[in-house]
């Protein structure tokens, strides 16, 4: 009699436990997919091969950070339904060499967006070198996509760089599959090393409805270029239209 008192407070432990495993479970799942709204989502991968010399690499940082600290950014975030955007950013170069310098980001007022310019105004180059990886970068940028904690409408690559795709697999078909997940391509081509790269990005590199591109004809005009894009790819105004590829 006394097994079988202790069997039953067994089976009733074990059913109490089963059933907690599984209420745990539940919230945690429910947690992970919480995801916070934004009116974007927003990846910039930031070139570091070997033709972006020190200088000209600070060149683009001081771009990006001075975008971050202009009202016109932020006022074109408030424009906005959640008045919010995510950002993040890293550097690239080879198919398989790419460096994280901003991790997903909620911006939204003054102190955040001065938050992601200090962070990109202090992390030093990570990489140097070891081709030109548009695909790469590309890849790189959906794979971050699938771990981002916000959703929204719209998902947006803004790619910045000097030369065309001369490692790893095809840009066009890279372009295509983010494209047919719902992902937008932007370009800011650096023509200081290739006179046409503007035509090489329109023909290969962006791609999605409304995709654009703002060109820099050097280094030294790159930070009127991504303040001019940024503010129009965070409002979603779109001077050159592209259309879906």
């Amino acid at each position: 009699m006394g097994i079988q008192r202790a069997g039953n407070r067994f089976r009733a432990l074990y059913l109490a436990c089963g059933a907690a495993a599984v209420l745990v479970a539940t919230s945690l799942g429910t947690a992970a997919k919480a995801q916070v709204a934004v009116d974007l989502q927003l990846i910039m991968a930031v070139d570091a091969s070997g033709s972006v010399s020190t200088d000209r690499f600070e060149l683009q940082r001081k771009g990006y950070v001075a975008a971050f600290r202009d009202k016109q950014v932020l006022d074109a975030i408030r424009g906005g339904a959640n008045q919010s955007v995510a950002v993040a950013m890293f550097q690239w170069t080879g198919p398989a060499l790419q460096a994280e310098i901003v991790p997903w980001t909620l911006v939204k007022d003054e102190a955040s967006a001065e938050s992601v310019a200090s962070l990109m105004a202090t992390t030093p180059r990570r990489i140097f070198g070891g081709g030109t990886s548009l695909s790469g970068a590309i890849d790189y940028s959906m794979r971050w996509f699938a771990q981002s904690p916000f959703k929204s409408e719209r998902r947006v690559i803004d790619i910045s760089g000097d030369g065309s795709n001369n490692r790893g697999r095809s840009v066009t078909r890279a372009r295509d599959e983010a494209v047919g997940a719902g992902v937008v391509i932007n370009g800011l081509p650096i023509l200081a090393v290739e006179p046409d790269l503007d035509a090489y990005y329109k023909a290969n590199v962006i791609g999605g409805p409304g995709a654009f591109m703002v060109v820099a004809k050097d280094f030294e005009t790159f930070a009127d270029a991504i303040l001019k894009k940024m503010v129009l790819e965070i409002a979603a105004r779109h001077p050159v239209r592209i259309g879906k590829r």
